[in-house]
């Protein structure tokens, strides 16, 4: 473990000093920000290296909706959405995370080449995942996490939930180190959008160092979420698209690299490339008055 500026760092991985970028390859028909764009393998490996050129320091490649109210796929399906993808850019020399909940769909990507496992589920969803991470000996995304998507929405329930979050953050990072995951090698991430409100999401981003308090590195992925949505609706109550909530993204990027999260997790990487580097900016100037 290692910090710039108080950053927490997780081994295993390149040391930016910065908080880092990681762009989104969705290979799925039904993500709620770009389903079916990068649906085909070879138009996702193309768009992953876009991203790269972009500004991404690492791609996080996904076969499985997460959206609220979305239904699982099958192993086999998810397997052949992801591996191919996962190959090809690791072939191409981009640090490639894979976005899974599945143990075995984990242990296949990073032996096509991922470096990273990003579970939305902490490693709860499938008994499998945390022996397959500790025996490939990866970085691990822990993330806040209270049941699948077709109805999460109903799990939003808290008293406090910055406190609620910060102590199911560290079960779960608990859990997995007592399964062999190196501690070094966890990353949280609270999870926005999962199981929570647009109030619980916006608490938790002006909690951020709150989160950091658990001692390890903090991913966060507000992405166009719905919190995002409802903060920029019309006059009218209608949220913009998606693909519409990019420079509302790029905000909650320049806060939470100015907070100290080790990255951030977005679709459109050019804006956020620049917010974290602007971020970097003036904390390297504030660290040195």
């Amino acid at each position: 473990m290692s910090t710039l500026l108080g950053r927490v760092r997780p081994v295993g991985l390149p040391e930016w000093d910065r908080c880092a970028v990681m762009g989104v390859v969705n290979v799925t028909p039904d993500s709620f920000s770009d389903g079916g764009r990068w649906f085909d393998p070879e138009l996702a490996v193309k768009h992953g290296l876009d991203l790269v050129a972009q500004g991404a320091d690492m791609v996080d490649v996904g076969g499985e909706s997460t959206r609220p109210g979305a239904k699982r796929v099958d192993e086999a399906e998810e397997l052949r959405r992801v591996v191919p993808v996962v190959r090809e850019l690791a072939a191409a020399g981009v640090l490639v995370s894979v976005d899974t909940m599945r143990g075995s769909v984990a242990e296949q990507a990073v032996a096509a080449g991922a470096r990273l496992v990003n579970d939305v589920s902490g490693g709860l969803a499938d008994p499998a995942m945390v022996p397959a991470v500790a025996a490939a000996g990866v970085p691990f995304v822990v993330m806040h996490w209270r049941g699948q998507s077709i109805d999460m929405n109903n799990r939003a329930v808290y008293t406090n939930v910055l406190g609620e979050v910060v102590t199911e953050l560290r079960a779960g990072l608990d859990r997995a180190v007592a399964g062999g995951i190196d501690p070094g090698l966890v990353i949280l991430d609270p999870g926005l959008g999962f199981a929570k409100t647009a109030d619980h999401d916006l608490t938790l981003l002006a909690h951020l160092r709150a989160l950091r308090e658990l001692g390890r590195p903090l991913l966060v992925a507000a992405s166009r979420k719905r919190f995002l949505g409802r903060i920029l609706a019309g006059d009218n109550g209608e949220p913009p698209p998606a693909r519409e909530r990019d420079a509302a993204t790029a905000a909650v990027t320049a806060i939470a690299a100015r907070e100290g999260a080790w990255a951030v997790r977005v679709h459109e990487v050019h804006a956020s490339a620049d917010a974290v580097r602007v971020a970097h900016a003036i904390e390297t100037a504030g660290a040195r008055a």
